[in-house]
């Protein structure tokens, strides 16, 4: 048991990290690629018409899993920001921070595919409904996270500064969540549940959890990417990086 702590503990260093970071993305890319390639095919080839919305309703392959990655990698940035807060763990804010943009770019797919699939189905691109609004703060809580960070020279403090204001944000995931439950929206309420059946065709269900693994696996990928990157830079004066550089 104390063998396999210490296992876990040792890549919490950037320099142990690094090397499996770069050993990891290549497979969660590849991974990425198959389930978005079908994902989409299904989603908008196989799946059949919706026969309320019409061919419209295919938005939602995109839309759908776009959104929960947008609350789903919230939580996660927060979650590793309280670790960096807690144990004043470098790899930890370093992570938080790689999570944002890709957070960010889904919180905005999510509102733009929101907007061309309220076109036709409510007759606007864009309602001021509580799903929509409190998704565009999710959206400007993002934006707030990375323009703290980067407004701070000092590291350690932009760390801290950043990671609270994560954590203080986490109170809106389960406002978007629950907004169609605890207001009258527009917006549709949720077409899986965990407590009753789902309300679409067994081919949409499948084309939306395939799409929702190909997002997964994509933010995996980018984030890991892009903390290599962070390590790089924070790293830049060790002996190590200098030996990484030069090989």
């Amino acid at each position: 048991m104390k063998t396999d702590r210490m296992n876990w503990f040792q890549w919490s260093s950037p320099q142990a990290f690094y090397p499996l970071a770069g050993k990891l993305i290549p497979w969660f890319a590849c991974v990425s690629m198959v389930c978005l390639a079908a994902g989409l095919y299904m989603g908008f080839l196989v799946a059949p018409t919706d026969f309320q919305q019409g061919d419209s309703y295919r938005i939602i392959f995109v839309h759908v899993p776009a959104a929960w990655m947008s609350m789903f990698l919230y939580v996660v940035m927060a979650g590793w920001a309280a670790v960096g807060l807690g144990l004043k763990a470098r790899p930890s804010f370093m992570m938080a921070q790689a999570i944002a943009p890709t957070g960010a770019l889904f919180t905005f797919l999510a509102l733009f595919t929101g907007a061309f699939w309220g076109k036709p189905t409510w007759g606007a691109w864009w309602v001021w409904d509580a799903r929509l609004t409190s998704e565009l703060i999710l959206l400007f809580q993002y934006a707030g996270v990375m323009l703290l960070h980067a407004s701070i020279d000092d590291l350690r403090r932009a760390d801290r500064a950043s990671a609270v204001l994560a954590l203080v944000g986490v109170v809106n995931v389960p406002i978007i969540y629950f907004s169609v439950r605890w207001w009258n929206t527009l917006h549709q309420g949720a077409s899986i549940s965990v407590t009753a059946a789902p309300k679409m065709a067994a081919t949409m269900l499948a084309a939306m959890g395939i799409m929702a693994l190909g997002f997964w696996m994509y933010s995996a990928a980018v984030t890991l990417l892009r903390v290599r990157c962070i390590i790089l830079e924070r790293e830049r004066h060790a002996s190590w990086v200098q030996i990484e550089r030069v090989s």
